[in-house]
């Protein structure tokens, strides 16, 4: 009785220290190799609304939902500094205008012609003189003064001509600056008007009324309903491996065990050096019926597809180019496509052979 004991005691922990093994036969079936990418849906035109000026939010024109059209006001910025810099600089421009200085070029424009007049009298008077000199009359003397007031009124007549120019350029010159200045200012003070950059629909809304608000603090997120694109993050490995034109398998959390088809548009060349991956762009080859910006997905993007392959799961490989063909024999085969489970056996097993797996 002892003796068939233990031989039933050993038999049973023989068996539970051996390892055990399963085993599977390749079928013929169709293949798709797939690239894996993850992403997200984005309207079409969706972009952040951006002020361009710092400033206190004191009014909001839009609503949640709302569509809005290109060159729409969505809000307005009070900055008081700015106001009183565009009401400056209007003050500058009625000041600076020529018009407003006609007064002065008029009080030059009369010294030139009382110059010209005295110019003009000493000129006869100084012709006069030098015929009397000629008939010997009068005196060498009274000829000299006569000549120097012709010089000095005909010098008198020049400047005040140079005058009237130098004031004529220079009014110019300040009416255009100030205008500019102007224009300038009030330029800056469009910039508290934020509008709209596309027909869309507001989807968020993230300042409220009183808040601060700058350049780099978005005001509402806005898109195109009508249409969607979708953003998927492909691994530096792959990149090369995606062109457009590509069909993609589409799965969302909103439409569980839906399946959606799109196919590549654009692949943008620069890589994110943060999370390593590119950019690749699609578009639904029919989309759900309701969709919503920033909803996440999970892409196949595919590579290839074989209808009758010899295919074998994954789990049976080892390192990629063997197989267990017993329970200590490995065999090297050569592979072709590959999913996320089974791959594709181009050499080295046929369908009657027997693949064998560790169960540890």
């Amino acid at each position: 009785m002892y003796k068939s004991s233990f031989i039933i005691v050993f038999f049973i922990i023989l068996i539970s220290c051996g390892s055990k093994q399963e085993f599977v036969q390749p079928t013929v079936e169709k293949i798709t190799e797939t690239i894996y990418a993850s992403g997200y849906v984005k309207s079409k035109d969706q972009y952040q609304v951006f002020s361009k000026a710092n400033g206190i939010l004191v009014k909001s024109w839009i609503q949640k939902g709302e569509q809005v059209k290109k060159g729409q006001v969505l809000f307005t910025i009070s900055n008081e500094v700015s106001k009183l810099n565009t009401d400056n600089a209007q003050l500058a421009a009625a000041n600076a205008d020529i018009n407003a200085n006609m007064d002065k070029l008029r009080e030059l424009s009369l010294n030139i012609e009382v110059s010209k007049k005295k110019r003009d009298n000493d000129k006869l008077v100084l012709e006069r003189q030098r015929k009397l000199w000629a008939d010997q009359i009068g005196t060498k003397f009274e000829l000299e003064q006569r000549e120097l007031a012709y010089s000095s009124s005909k010098a008198a007549y020049e400047s005040a001509q140079l005058r009237y120019n130098e004031l004529k350029k220079q009014l110019n010159f300040s009416s255009q600056q100030a205008k500019k200045s102007l224009s300038v200012s009030q330029s800056m003070l469009s910039d508290y008007t934020v509008r709209s950059e596309f027909n869309g629909k507001v989807y968020s809304i993230l300042k409220e009324q009183g808040e601060m608000v700058s350049p780099q603090m978005p005001l509402a997120i806005i898109g195109d309903a009508s249409s969607y694109t979708l953003i998927l993050q492909v691994d530096e490995n792959d990149i090369v491996q995606v062109s457009p034109g590509q069909k993609i398998f589409i799965t969302m959390d909103s439409y569980k065990d839906q399946l959606f088809e799109a196919s590549i548009t654009k692949v943008n060349p620069l890589m994110n050096e943060r999370t390593r991956t590119f950019e690749v762009e699609a578009n639904f080859t029919k989309a759900p019926d309701m969709l919503y910006p920033n909803l996440t997905l999970e892409a196949n993007i595919v590579l290839r597809t074989k209808e009758n392959a010899l295919t074998i799961p994954r789990k049976y490989l080892i390192d990629d180019e063997f197989v267990m063909i017993s329970k200590k024999v490995k065999k090297k085969v050569k592979i072709g496509l590959k999913d996320y489970q089974k791959a594709e056996i181009l050499e080295g097993l046929t369908k009657e052979d027997k693949i064998y797996i560790d169960l540890k």
